[in-house]
């Protein structure tokens, strides 16, 4: 995967708004402040009229969101995760998620990859605070291409949904023509027999990683691509641990409350099986670069393949 394009999510998510613009007359989009970091700049650029610079106050924002979600307009809030969804809760719960609005909230930054802002902004607790929400779909996509298609899934979907963005660059693995986009629906990226590795977000390229150097071992593992942790795809995680017999999840984020939970939850309910959750262990994160984060957590191919290995042991 290292010899791929790499593009952030968060600059996927600015273009996506910017191209979907004169598709969707009623978006708008809404900054905290942060047009620069979260790339909204294209779209304020393209539509001044639908771009609303709220400030460093992201719990107004989401009140003036909820508002204009009641006028019939497909509003976008956007920030940090960590302020998103973190300082952001109670006012997403509230004034969101309780009258179940059409507001999409676009989250950049998550995760250990912020780098060297260090613990206070690497949010890890996001998709789980977001899962807790009735009647919220939650996306986390894997590269530029499946967070464009998210984008633009999330708009022509009614009901609220979160969107998990990340600042540093990574591997585009979906430029594919039989690629397909569908919320609540799993890609299988490769198939194996003797362990399921499910992931999301910026692990998936690593786990496709490791799977490769698995297979040098010996070890047939499946690959699934998890963008939608809520809703889940139940019918493709059953199938594949009904085939594989051991399930790895793989994510950046607290293995408490994010995709290990939600599989563990799936699989607990339906189809009891083994299941090791690759994550953040219950540890805040440190200051770094991406690069030495994502080595220092066991986020890229060789870390998650020496857990897979020892796991299948």
């Amino acid at each position: 995967m290292s010899e791929v394009k790499k593009i952030a999510t968060r600059e996927s998510y600015g273009k996506a708004l910017a191209e979907c613009g004169n598709d969707y007359p009623n978006l708008v989009v809404l900054d905290a402040d942060l047009v620069a970091a979260t790339k909204t700049g294209p779209f304020k650029k393209a539509f001044p009229d639908r771009h609303i610079d709220c400030g460093i106050a992201e719990c107004n924002m989401t009140g003036i969101a909820a508002g204009l979600a009641t006028c019939g307009k497909i509003p976008f809030i956007t920030s940090f995760a960590m302020f998103a969804a973190g300082r952001n809760f109670e006012q997403i719960r509230n004034s969101i998620g309780y009258p179940h609005l059409n507001v999409k909230i676009g989250a950049t930054h998550a995760g250990i990859t912020v780098g060297e802002d260090g613990a206070t902004h690497q949010c890890n607790e996001d998709i789980a605070l977001m899962r807790t929400i009735p009647g919220m779909t939650v996306i986390v996509p894997s590269d530029d291409v499946e967070a464009r298609a998210a984008v633009r899934a999330a708009i022509e979907m009614e009901g609220p949904v979160y969107l998990r963005f990340g600042r540093a660059g990574v591997p585009v693995i979906n430029d594919r023509p039989d690629y397909k986009f569908e919320i609540g629906k799993g890609v299988l990226l490769k198939e194996g027999k003797d362990v399921t590795i499910v992931a999301c977000g910026i692990t998936v390229a690593g786990a496709l990683d490791a799977a490769a150097m698995l297979e040098a071992d010996g070890v047939s593992a499946e690959v699934i691509d998890m963008h939608t942790v809520k809703p889940l795809d139940k019918e493709l995680l059953l199938a594949s641990a009904k085939k594989t017999g051991r399930v790895v999840t793989a994510e950046e984020h607290s293995v408490i409350g994010g995709l290990g939970s939600a599989v563990c939850d799936c699989l607990c309910e339906n189809l009891p099986t083994p299941v090791l959750k690759i994550g953040m262990q219950d540890v805040f994160g440190e200051s770094g670069t991406a690069a030495q984060l994502v080595e220092k957590y066991g986020f890229d191919g060789k870390g998650i393949y020496a857990k897979v290995k020892d796991f299948v042991k």
